[in-house]
């Protein structure tokens, strides 16, 4: 009798595991974030000898990563770059990134008053506002704002080569209302360096937390399907550096949205917060989100014509963000 040996093909796909903490400290400090991008941005143009010598070829918006081959990242870079060059011409070759797309073009240089320019206004950091939303205690692997920073110019999302996260103090309030979403005013203290920052992306920036954990009650984190409509808090700084909580209420969750910066929908109820700020403000994103006791999330977006409304992102949608 024959035996008959079956062959059972085994096919391994890739699972991704994350070792994030069951139980995390909650955010809601202030925090200034610097990106230092990959090049310089265009932010603006001016005149030479009466007019605009370089909007024919660059846009606001524009990144420019190499002058003549060679690759810049600050602007004593690429006023070197310019000195040492000029005579080519009074002509310099430009590598930019435009829309995701590397483009090569040249800039004509203008000599006025001695002095080579440029006709750009170009800047080599971007500086945000922002609340702290979690640092889990193993990693040091902190998550803020819930969604990305963009860069004002053009809307793009800012690339970072490198970045810090800073200590910030809350200095006044722009109070929001319906049709127009005002702004947290601060102080950042450049020197107060509390971490890095080494991902932005549509779900927050991320980085390690580099100073000592703050003194806090550890959180246990809820899964998304656990998240329940009603009451819960926001942990956020409306002065100075006090965190206080504030009673905001559960309209709804997406499922389908569960991945996104907009999981679930809730409502701010409470009388202080509201006679603070009228509604939700900018800088605001990232404040944790608080139910029975256990971090659920944190804000990330508002409704411009209802400012009392706004989303939230699950904190393990976060999490996992964190970890990748």
């Amino acid at each position: 009798m024959k035996k008959i040996v079956l062959l059972l093909l085994i096919i391994i796909f890739p699972i991704e595991i994350f070792a994030y903490s069951k139980y995390i400290i909650p955010g809601g400090e202030s925090i200034g974030i610097k990106i230092n991008t990959d090049g310089l941005v265009v932010i603006g143009f001016y005149k030479v000898d009466g007019e605009y010598i370089a909007s024919n070829t660059i846009k606001i918006g524009d990144i420019i990563t190499k002058v003549n081959n060679q690759k810049i990242n600050n602007l004593n870079e690429l006023s070197n770059i310019i000195d040492k060059d000029i005579l080519n011409n009074n002509k310099i070759n430009i590598e930019l990134i435009r829309n995701n797309k590397t483009i090569n073009t040249v800039l004509n240089i203008k000599e006025e008053r001695g002095i080579y320019k440029t006709g750009l206004y170009v800047k080599d950091a971007v500086i945000g506002l922002g609340t702290l939303s979690y640092i889990d205690p193993n990693s040091n692997i902190y998550g803020a704002l819930g969604h990305e920073i963009t860069m004002s110019e053009n809307k793009n999302i800012v690339e970072v080569k490198n970045g810090t996260l800073l200590e910030s103090i809350i200095n006044g309030i722009d109070k929001s209302r319906n049709g127009y979403v005002g702004s947290k005013n601060a102080s950042i203290s450049y020197n107060k360096i509390l971490g890095n920052v080494l991902k932005n992306t549509n779900k927050g920036i991320y980085g390690k937390w580099n100073v000592s954990l703050p003194n806090k009650e550890l959180l246990e984190i809820v899964e998304f399907k656990d998240i329940k409509l009603g009451e819960a808090y926001i942990y956020t700084v409306t002065n100075d550096n006090k965190i206080e909580k504030y009673k905001i209420n559960i309209l709804d969750k997406y499922d389908s949205k569960k991945d996104t910066q907009k999981s679930f929908s809730f409502e701010i109820i409470d009388k202080e917060l509201l006679s603070k700020t009228g509604g939700i403000v900018q800088g605001m994103s990232g404040s944790p989100i608080i139910q029975d006791n256990k971090i659920i999330g944190c804000v990330t977006n508002v409704l411009v014509d209802n400012v009392k409304l706004g989303y939230g992102i699950s904190i393990v949608t976060m999490l996992e963000e964190g970890e990748k």
